[in-house]
Formats: C-alpha cells, sequence, structure tokens
C-alpha cells in the first residue's frame, strides 16, 4: 500500500552526525535529493522540511558560501522548504562567542503535529537524534501515524529511537554512497 511520507530534517543534529562519523564530513557534500528519493521509494512525498540557521558570514566566509549553495540546492528539490531560524550570540565561561540556533526545535515539532492533525502524511520521516522530539513521536503514532527516524548511532537517544515504528543508522558506508556530485563551483 502506498504511503504519504512527509520528511522532517533537523539540520543542526544532522551536521553534527556527520561530524561524529568524520569530523571532515559535512552536509554541504551530502546528496539529500538522492537519499530521500531513497527511503521514499515507492510512496507519495507529500513534502520535505529542513530546518536550520544561516551561518555568520563575517564569522566564516568559506563556510558561509558552502552553506548557501547547500541551502540553494535544498530549494531547488520539488516539495522542499528551508526554513532558517535565528542565530543566537551566546558566551562560554571564558568569554568565548559562539552561536545558538534558536527556533529549529519548536518549528519542526508544530510542522509535524500539525500536518498529523491536518492528515497530510501517513507516515513522518524525522532526521534528528534528539530525546526532546520522543513525545512528539508518541504523539503523531497515537493519531495513527506511523513515524521512521532516521539519526547517527553516536547521537540517538534510546527514548527517541524506542518511539520510533523504525529506525535507521546513517553510517559512514551511507555518507558515502550519497556524497554529492554535482557540478563544481571553483570560484
Amino acid at each position: 500500500m502506498v504511503k504519504r511520507v512527509s520528511i522532517y530534517i533537523d539540520g543542526v543534529n544532522f551536521v553534527y552526525g556527520l561530524k561524529s562519523l568524520n569530523p571532515k564530513y559535512s552536509d554541504y557534500h551530502f546528496d539529500f535529493e538522492n537519499f530521500i528519493k531513497k527511503i521514499v521509494g515507492e510512496n507519495d512525498l507529500i513534502n520535505i522540511f529542513y530546518y536550520n540557521a544561516s551561518l555568520k558570514q563575517s564569522v566564516n566566509p568559506r563556510r558561509f558560501k558552502e552553506q548557501q549553495k547547500l541551502l540553494a540546492r535544498l530549494k531547488k528539490i520539488t516539495k522542499c522548504k528551508v526554513i532558517l531560524c535565528k542565530r543566537q550570540k551566546r558566551f562560554n565561561k571564558d568569554d568565548e562567542e559562539y552561536y545558538t540556533i534558536k527556533g529549529d526545535d519548536i518549528n519542526l515539532a508544530l510542522d509535524v503535529l500539525n500536518d498529523a492533525w491536518e492528515n497530510k502524511y501517513d507516515k513522518a520521516v524525522l532526521f534528528s537524534g534528539d530525546r526532546d522530539f520522543a513525545p512528539l513521536l508518541k504523539y503523531v503514532k497515537n493519531k495513527n501515524k506511523k513515524v521512521e527516524v532516521l539519526s547517527f548511532d553516536e547521537l540517538s537517544s534510546r527514548n527517541l529511537l524506542n518511539e520510533a515504528d523504525k529506525f535507521t543508522f546513517i553510517d559512514k558506508k551511507t555518507v558515502n554512497k550519497f556524497f554529492w556530485r554535482g557540478i563544481v563551483d571553483k570560484k
């Protein structure tokens, strides 16, 4: 039976997951489009949501440029919506500046809940290992929806995985198989 599938990608969690496999890995070089096609298979893709925040160009111009290329690629994928949240400056105990992302998890949760409530999908696929999403999965399953989690072993909350109908770990073999091989920009 063909199912209606919606994909929800926690961009920050995905980046850290890739780095847990290899510090040199980057989401800039991941082929989300073909990976999602493989996940969805013969089912009907309803939508893809990608949540993250734009990097600060002034902090790291090279990484900013790479991220902008990734976001442009994602926006070209049919049915993909990029939700950019805010980066908030913080300081650690040594008064060193760093940034956190605000609003990504709540926006993701609201979209999953709203789409379940409006019966837009039969199955939600969550790219995250964040334990904060465990109650969300429980709620969605109570709405008679299937939930699949794709995550990285080192960053996966067992509470989250226990709530999923199915979970798959993304490993080095998968990352290498879905290395983005698009046109290389030599600029």
